[in-house]
C-alpha cells in the first residue's frame, strides 16, 4: 500500500484504515505508477501456490452432503468465464484491501489461480467478460452507504479521476493486476461497464452475455461473499447457470467473520456447481476437444 493517506479512518469493523487523500494521490500516482506495477508484479509471485493443504481442510465440503448435488456442463458457444474485481486493491500487497483479504487470497492462491482460469479460457476459445469496480469522484457525493461501502469509498478503493478519464490509472488500485493484463487486453475479452456496489445490476453484463448468446457462466474472482457472491445471484435471477470456482476467489477476514467461509456456504446452497480451479481447468480444455 502506498503512504498517499492523511489520516486513519476506523470505520468499526474492527481494522483501522487510511483515509485517502485523493488530490495527494493523484499528484504522486504519476511517479509511483511503475513502482507499483513492479510491486505488485512482485507480489502476484509471493502468492503464487494452489490452495494451502491447511484451506483445502478448514473449508472442506461435508463428507455427507444433505443438500442434492447437482453439476453444470460446459457447451462450447454457450459458457463464458467471468471475472469480478480482477484489480490491484484486491488482489496485490500494495492493494488497499490487502490488510483483511490478503491471508485469503494466500490461502487460496487465488492470484495464479485466476490467471489459470485465463489461460484455459483462451486456449480453448471461451469468451472471457470482466466485471470491474471503479468509483469516479461523483461516486463520492452518495448521501447514504452501506457498511462496506462506506468503507471502500473510505480507503479510496478503485478511484478513477473520471470515466473518460484514465490519467494516472496505470498501476494504481483500479488497475488490472499486472499478470493478466495480457489476457485482458488481447482485443478479445470482453471489459463490461463498472458496477457499484456489488453485484452488475447496474452494468452491462447481461446485455453483454446475452448479445453472445452466453447461458453459462464459469464464475471466478473477487470478493467471494461481496462481488462475487451478488453476482452469483443475479445472474442465477436472469436465467444463468453458474459454476463458482472456489479457490479463484477469496474474502475477508475480520471480527465480524470470515467472509470467504460465508460465501462457501452461500456457493454450495445455491450455485449450479462449485468447482476447484484443476477441475475446472480440465473442463475448460475438455470442452475444447
Amino acid at each position: 500500500m502506498d503512504t498517499n493517506h492523511d489520516h486513519d479512518h476506523d470505520c468499526g469493523c474492527g481494522v483501522t484504515h487510511e483515509k485517502v487523500d485523493l488530490a495527494r494521490r493523484r499528484l504522486m500516482a504519476g511517479t509511483a505508477a511503475g513502482i507499483a506495477v513492479a510491486a505488485a508484479g512482485t507480489a502476484a509471485a509471493a502468492t503464487a501456490a494452489a490452495a494451502t493443504e491447511e484451506a483445502r481442510s478448514l473449508y472442506a465440503d461435508p463428507d455427507k452432503p444433505g443438500l442434492p448435488q447437482v453439476d453444470m456442463s460446459i457447451e462450447t458457444g454457450r459458457t463464458a468465464l467471468v471475472v469480478t474485481d480482477p484489480q490491484i486493491d484486491f488482489l496485490s500487497k500494495d492493494g488497499v484491501t490487502w490488510g483483511v483479504v490478503g491471508e485469503s487470497v494466500t490461502e487460496q492462491g487465488t492470484v495464479d489461480n485466476i490467471e489459470r482460469l485465463f489461460v484455459a479460457a483462451k486456449a480453448a476459445g471461451m469468451p472471457v467478460f470482466i466485471s470491474p469496480h471503479y468509483y469516479y469522484p461523483h461516486d463520492h457525493k452518495w448521501r447514504f452507504e452501506g457498511t462496506l461501502e462506506k468503507t471502500m469509498h473510505a480507503i479510496g478503493m478503485f478511484d478513477r479521476l473520471g470515466p473518460l478519464d484514465l490519467e494516472n490509472f496505470e498501476g494504481s488500485g483500479a488497475d488490472w493486476m499486472p499478470q493478466y493484463k495480457k489476457y485482458i487486453a488481447d482485443g478479445e475479452t470482453i471489459v463490461c461497464s463498472p458496477h457499484k456496489i456489488y453485484g452488475p445490476a447496474q452494468n452491462d453484463l447481461n446485455l453483454q452475455l446475452r448479445k453472445r448468446g452466453i447461458d453459462k457462466v464459469i464464475l471466478a474472482g473477487m470478493s467471494a461473499n461481496l462481488c462475487t457472491q451478488a453476482h452469483l445471484y443475479e445472474l442465477l435471477e436472469l436465467g444463468f447457470e453458474v459454476a463458482v470456482v472456489r479457490d479463484a476467489t477469496a474474502g475477508a477476514k475480520v471480527p465480524e467473520g470470515d467472509g470467504y467461509l460465508a460465501a462457501i456456504i452461500n456457493f454450495r446452497m445455491v450455485a449450479n456447481a462449485v468447482w476447484w480451479t484443476d477441475e475446472a481447468v480440465e473442463r475448460i480444455a475438455r470442452s475444447a476437444a
